[in-house]
Order: C-alpha cells, then structure tokens, then sequence
C-alpha cells in the first residue's frame, strides 16, 4: 500500500479524494499498488464528511509519518505552501502539486531538492489543469528543440472573449456571467489582468528551455481594456481576440514571452478554442506543429491530472524523474525590440486620423465597420514594440491598440 496525504481540502483535494474514490481499482492497476489518503491536512472542521477520520490540522503529523509516501500539495498560493513542500522534500517524500504560484517561483530549487534524494515533485496540474502537456515536455518532446509554445491558458478569460464575440456582451457583463457560472472569482484579477497566465507560461518556458524563467520579466496585458467595439472590428475581418501566453525563440536563439490580447484568424491552431476550453501550441524544430486541448480548469479534470502524477511518483519510489530546469536565469529578449502588427483605433476627425497614420505608419490596412462612426481603425506593417510606443505618441486620440498574429 502506499500512503498519501493531501494537504488543502478545497476544490482540488476534495476532488483528488472523488477521482481515487471513483477509480480506485483501475488507478491500482497502472500505479502498482493500493493508494491510501492516509491523511487530509485543513485547517477546518467538516462535520458529517467521512473524510474526518483522515482529517489533520498540523503539518508535523504528516512530516513525522514515515509511512507517508507522497505529499499533495493543492492549498493554493505560495505559503505556507512552499514551506510544507520543502520540508516534505527534506523528509524524504515525494511531492505533487496543482500549484502554478509555487512552481513558477520555487519549481527550479524544489526539483533539484528532489533529484538530490531520489524523489520527485511533479506538477502537471499546474498549468493546463486537465490538459497534459508537463510530461510531453519532458518525455514525447525531448527529441525536438521548441521553437514556440502559444496557449490559451486561463479558461476564465477565454470564456469573456467567447460570450462578447458570440453573444455581443461588454466585458463587465461577461465577467459577470462567468462570476455567476463559478468561472470567475469574486476578484477576478489575476484572472483578467494576464498573472495566471503569465505564471504558467513561465513554467512551460522554464521548461521548454531548461533555464529558470521568471514571471515577473514577462510582459503582462489582460483583457480589461477589450470592448464590444474591438469584437466588431474583429468580425469584421474574420478574427477573433484571445488572450495569448506565449513563448518564441527567435532565428537568433533568443527567447521573448508575452501575455497580451491578440487578433487571430481561422488558419491559427487556436482559433476554434472557445468557452472555458484552453488550447496550447507547440512548435518543435522537428516534428512541427503540435496541439493540446481540453478542460483547463474545474475540479474533475484538475483532480485527474495531479492523481495521474500520483501514480508516476507511486511507480517511481527511490527513482527521481528527471526533468531539464535549470536554476540559472533565462535572459529574455527585450520585449521592446519584438515585432508585431498593430490594430490601431483612432478617434476623431476621420482625414486627419488618415493623413496621421500614413504619415507615420507609411502604407496601412484600413478596416471599416459601417454601424461604427467618428473613428478611423487600421492595421499596421510589421513594426516593433518600441516603434509602436513612440509613433503613438504622434497620433491623436488613439482608442485602443491590439496586436495581429496573421
């Protein structure tokens, strides 16, 4: 048999606790061996659930217990988490986690502690939820260098940009809807200002690249600046906006990551990911163009991804799994010097925003929404970040301003 605990009885643990109820025969089956929840670490009481024979509320209890084999770690937030973690690692147990806070920050350090002892901290659910994509990095993809991983990695954003492109809702209705349907926190911000995903696609580059890649050097825009407006122009051109996380490494071996709002068309692998879905693209030197899809969050899918790293951390006992991430800091390229199509809304005088955007942009794309009056909207050559910054500033009453990815 071999003993678990579950630190956090939230959604996710309550859902690990369901998933092993549910498939307990056959996950015995794949691991090996008999997985027993030993111990539910919260600091709450729930009365008339029977898993409060398991209950704890002290850590020690489980880092003192040497049957204890693998830690769960899905609390959620960086500590006490982090703590709980490395000293489970210290203790000689294995760890799983859902955590993308955690592993963004301290994924580097909590692998080597791990490899150091022969164990493993794995971490699928931390970034696609139900989607595996963590262990084709590390296994089906090793063969290939990565060029580009693209996503659709927050189920919450793209679940606004579907209801305002299909439904013809403002973001603040959108937002409530998702809020109402339980997609939505009561405070959506790291949600909708880009920081979920801008953590999980630190991770995936972290990992594409081997070197430590930190959240905090990504550049980060949210959706909350889209309006039912910006999904006019887009249906007009064929497009849609989704919120891309992604990460390219350029001819010149240099890597830049961007968490923004993007226009993209009907030939992009991603352009079909709608509702809370998430999609995530990968492109190798070698096999090309590669697609993962499915149910980025919810409790069911969450679940079944951190038992599946169960049942590898159960079938590798004294057996570290190894994973490329180097502790040593990834140097991203100068967001500035990155180049990009713009979508450029101009308010005002229509000639005068005319002779404007050709003054300074030279030849654009002009793009016309008839029920749409007093502005001018066009489409940009190919022109970097830094040029973007200082042209606008020429231009007169400027609404908004997307980047274009066709």
């Amino acid at each position: 048999m071999i003993n678990i605990a579950v630190l956090g009885y939230g959604t996710i643990g309550s859902g690990v606790v369901e998933v092993l109820g549910i498939n307990g025969e056959s996950i015995k089956k794949r691991a090996g061996d008999q997985i027993n929840i030993k111990y539910i670490l919260d600091l709450r009481e729930f009365p008339g659930d029977p898993i409060m024979e398991k209950l704890v509320h002290s850590i020690d209890v489980i880092l003192d217990d040497p049957e204890i084999n693998i830690v769960v770690e899905v609390m959620g937030g960086v500590e006490p988490a982090y703590t709980f973690v490395k000293q489970a690692l210290l203790r000689g147990k294995s760890v799983v986690t859902s955590n993308k806070e955690l592993v963004a920050k301290h994924g580097a350090e909590l692998l080597d502690l791990a490899k150091e002892r022969n164990l493993n901290f794995l971490f699928e659910a931390s970034v696609g939820g139900g989607i595996p994509i963590i262990r084709p990095l590390n296994q089906s993809l090793t063969a290939d260098e990565i060029v580009e991983i693209t996503g659709i990695l927050n189920g919450t954003t793209n679940y606004i940009l579907s209801k305002m492109s299909e439904d013809g809702l403002d973001f603040d209705t959108a937002l409530a809807n998702a809020q109402k349907m339980g997609y939505a926190e009561r405070n959506p911000a790291a949600d909708v200002e880009g920081h979920d995903a801008c953590r999980k696609i630190a991770i995936l580059s972290s990992l594409a690249f081997g070197m430590q890649v930190d959240f905090e050097d990504i550049y980060t825009e949210g959706i909350t600046k889209i309006t039912d407006t910006d999904i006019k122009y887009a249906k007009v051109l064929g497009a849609r906006i989704k919120l891309f996380a992604s990460s390219i490494r350029g001819n010149d071996s240099h890597v830049h990551a961007m968490v923004a709002p993007v226009l993209i068309k009907a030939n992009h692998p991603l352009f079909s990911v709608n509702d809370v879905f998430n999609g995530i693209f990968v492109r190798g030197n070698v096999i090309g163009d590669v697609m993962f899809y499915g149910s980025g969050a919810g409790k069911l899918p969450t679940a079944s991804a951190v038992v599946a790293d169960v049942v590898d951390a159960a079938k590798h006992i004294g057996k570290n799994i190894w994973t490329i991430w180097s502790s040593k800091k990834l140097e991203l390229t100068d967001i500035n010097q990155v180049q990009h199509r713009f979508l450029i809304r101009v308010a005002g005088e229509i000639e005068k925003a005319k002779a404007e955007a050709n003054k300074l942009f030279g030849e654009v794309e002009e793009v016309m929404v008839p029920e749409i009056t007093g502005e001018y909207a066009f489409i940009t050559g190919s022109i970097t970040e830094q040029e973007m910054k200082e042209k606008k500033e020429f231009l007169d009453g400027v609404v908004s301003i997307i980047r274009v990815r066709f």
